[in-house]
């Protein structure tokens, strides 16, 4: 059965190239010319993924993309033509998944997409030792590392930062965070977690005020970066 995919995009040319070499590769292809057509489409239809360009005649991209991360954790794939390292962490930190500038090769996106896929189908990573880069997470030691050397961090502060490992590039609310570290959600409200996330910050970012690993997304939660700057 062909996987239901939305590709917001206002090239015509382009989105017809795509949905031709995607429907002959085991998707099914909706297009929408623009983010609130998208938005429309997404809230009515059962999409695994979708295809978002960020330059739109309506709504920008981001804007779109941040919308999408407020309704739910669907996979994004952020396009662009800009080719800009700057769109691409913005993007990243509005919870997309991926980001390809364009143009780009089609077995490339459809390489990519299936990637986005595989990952959020094996659900949250459970290996003991998880590698992101120089940021090493020992689950058995219960030990973080940072290019070999361990770096200070509480207990729960352990766990927090674990929680958002397994999931990396998903978002996560606070709310969805406590629940996984305490076993019980608390109210939305409640901002010590930010306290705890500032404090993971000090001790795994090379920048804590510019952070590359746990990204913000503004009224949504937070984010494990699966691409990391520097690593």
């Amino acid at each position: 059965m062909a996987d239901p995919i939305l590709m917001i995009e206002d090239d015509e040319h382009l989105a017809a190239m795509v949905s031709e070499y995607l429907s002959s590769n085991g998707f099914e292809v909706t297009v929408a010319p623009g983010g609130e057509r998208g938005l429309s489409l997404l809230a009515r239809g059962a999409f695994q993924a979708v295809l978002l360009d960020v330059m739109l005649p309506d709504l920008d991209g981001f804007e779109v993309c941040r919308r999408i991360r407020a309704r739910g954790d669907i996979p994004v794939l952020m396009l662009t033509a800009r080719g800009d390292d700057t769109d691409r962490i913005v993007g990243l930190e509005l919870g997309a998944d991926d980001y390809l500038p364009k143009p780009f090769n089609p077995r490339e996106l459809l390489a990519r997409l299936k990637a986005i896929l595989r990952r959020r189908r094996a659900g949250p990573d459970r290996r003991p030792m998880m590698r992101f880069g120089r940021l090493e997470i020992d689950r058995e030691a219960r030990v973080v590392r940072l290019d070999g050397r361990e770096r200070p961090l509480t207990s729960h502060q352990f766990d927090l930062l674990t929680a958002l490992a397994e999931s990396a590039g998903r978002v996560l609310s606070r709310d969805a965070l406590m629940e996984r570290v305490r076993g019980d959600a608390v109210e939305a409200f409640d901002r010590s977690i930010d306290v705890h996330v500032s404090r993971i910050r000090a001790a795994i970012e090379d920048d804590p005020r510019h952070p590359r690993r746990i990204l913000t997304v503004r009224g949504a939660g937070y984010v494990f970066a699966r691409v990391q700057d520097g690593d």
